[in-house]
């Protein structure tokens, strides 16, 4: 297979910082009740399991869940227990399932929908991981305040009820201020204040403030950034108050090993790149190719995540008084497009190499196209590879009595990469001195299970091998045993798709050079005739 060159732009020595007297990872978790919001979306359940694993001493998780259609709690519960990704614990520690407690509730209620019973079980959590979450980038500014604002304040209403409280980490994105190219471990100005937005949120009617929402959001992209910058102030705010932290991870995609490469139960980001080009329905996207894609690991992220919690809850415990190095409010951008850079036509690149080696069962075409920085070309390319294909591929699976599935599929493709067109248009610069420091303050008896360096040293090619295999397994739910039938079903799609350019050029020829005469008379205007009837 083919390797590409993307050695990492600089290797970092593998330091050493760490505070002999301060207790381990292990140590420092062991006992404690935590609480999770977001458990049930792609980070939160990685943190779970990875808490569950590698810090077995803890006591109990509580995991923030809501009813969601015909599924109870418990069903919710039981679903995440069955997943692959639990697959190592279920075999190292099954008794370790038994820690995570469902807690009936909702982030974008009033007090979390959270009853009085439960805040009573819940009284002696210390640690708390607030990822809940709404990623879309097309929901209105009422429901997106509601939840990622609004959410974030019913948790520091409920965290400063907890008197033994040694951390609280409040996820974010890199991408919250985004009219800033360079982008430090710093909190920046407002766009709006929290606390107004919020109430306009509670007390307008959603078609009224969705009339000013972009006046409103100024040169913000979406709903999406908006309420986590907003979300951010609200943490800033209550700094001295609760042992806080702001982490931001950049876009987070499949896990680089831990526990199992290349585990992953979404499409963003350049899986769902490398997803859409292995099946042959991706065949062209608007953005600049040079642009860097800037995506970290998921289990590289979370330990980083249970790392900034420790450092910080040990601070508290041991009383360590606040220095100039380490500001009242620790903010970590989790990102490593600046060690490690991929650029988008380098995905792209990568997805038709490995298609040869891991073929998809799905692949209804060979996987071709590219990338275009002219947006009619784009605009042409669409509706010459995308529709139309589509179209007719409906057309064939409802003629088959099969359910036609591909031109819907095609639609979310187009509208993601419309939500997505201000960021793959764009570079930012993201420093992340605190997230890299951060690594060299684990004790060496740590290292084996929460060092998160080594994606420096990963090799890229390997990873986004994982990342398809995962895509197959955990996404597709296609079995690895069907892998030789796949390369068969995908070396005829190949020349299928030969036969049909061959066709569709021979055709277009005979048209143009024979029906029309053009060749005779291009013939005739090189003087290799000697005479032409204008009146054919």
């Amino acid at each position: 297979m083919q390797t590409f060159s993307n050695h990492p732009t600089g290797l970092l020595p593998v330091e050493e910082n760490y505070d002999p007297n301060k207790p381990t990872i292990k140590e420092f978790y062991k006992g404690r009740d935590i609480f999770i919001t977001g458990g049930t979306g792609f980070m939160g359940k990685v943190l779970i399991e990875k808490l569950l694993r590698s810090c077995n001493g803890v006591n109990r998780i509580f995991l923030l869940l809501r009813e969601k259609k015909s599924k109870t709690m418990e069903d919710r519960l039981l679903e995440i227990q069955e997943l692959a990704l639990f697959e190592v614990l279920r075999k190292q520690d099954p008794d370790a399932l038994s820690k995570m407690i469902p807690i009936k509730g909702d982030v974008s209620q009033l007090g979390l929908g959270i009853s009085s019973e439960d805040r009573k079980r819940m009284s002696e959590v210390s640690v708390i991981f607030h990822v809940a979450a709404n990623v879309r980038f097309d929901d209105t500014l009422k429901d997106a305040v509601i939840l990622n604002t609004r959410g974030t304040r019913e948790m520091i209403r409920f965290a400063e009820t907890l008197k033994n409280l040694c951390v609280m980490m409040h996820v974010s994105t890199t991408y919250s201020n985004p009219d800033k190219y360079v982008i430090e471990e710093k909190i920046y100005p407002p766009y709006a204040d929290w606390e107004k937005t919020i109430k306009l949120a509670e007390t307008m009617d959603e078609q009224t403030l969705e009339t000013f929402a972009p006046k409103y959001m100024g040169m913000l992209p979406n709903t999406y950034v908006f309420t986590k910058s907003l979300a951010e102030h609200i943490i800033n705010d209550h700094k001295d108050k609760l042992p806080l932290i702001l982490f931001r991870p950049s876009i987070v995609i499949s896990s680089m090993r831990d526990p199992i490469p290349g585990w992953i139960d979404n499409f963003n980001g350049p899986v769902g790149l490398l997803v859409g080009s292995g099946i042959g329905i991706c065949r062209t996207m608007y953005c600049d190719p040079n642009n860097v894609a800037d995506y970290t690991p998921v289990d590289v992220c979370i330990k980083a995540m249970i790392v900034a919690a420790w450092k910080k809850g040990t601070a508290v415990i041991q009383r360590t008084p606040i220095s100039p190095e380490s500001p009242q409010l620790p903010v970590y951008n989790c990102c490593i497009s600046n060690l490690r850079n991929c650029t988008m036509s380098q995905i792209v690149e990568m997805g038709k190499v490995l298609s040869n080696d891991i073929p998809l069962d799905r692949c209804v075409w060979a996987p071709g196209g590219g990338i275009t920085q002219i947006k009619l070309l784009n605009t042409i390319r669409v509706v010459l590879y995308h529709i139309m294909p589509a179209i007719l591929l409906d057309v064939l699976l409802r003629a088959t009595g099969q359910k036609p599935f591909v031109a819907k599929l095609q639609r979310k493709i187009y509208n993601a990469n419309v939500a997505l067109e201000y960021f793959i248009h764009n570079n930012w610069d993201f420093r992340n001195d605190n997230f890299i420091h951060l690594a060299s303050e684990i004790k060496p008896e740590d290292n084996k299970d929460f060092y998160y360096r080594d994606f420096i040293e990963f090799d890229i090619t390997l990873y986004f091998r994982n990342c398809i295999l995962g895509a197959r397994r955990y996404l597709l739910h296609e079995k690895d045993e069907n892998l030789p039938r796949a390369l068969k079903h995908y070396r005829r799609m190949k020349i299928l798709d030969k036969v049909c350019k061959l066709l569709i050029v021979t055709g277009f020829l005979y048209l143009v050079l024979i029906k029309s005469d053009l060749l005779g008379l291009s013939l005739y205007m090189a003087s290799y005739k000697t005479e032409y009837d204008l009146q054919r």
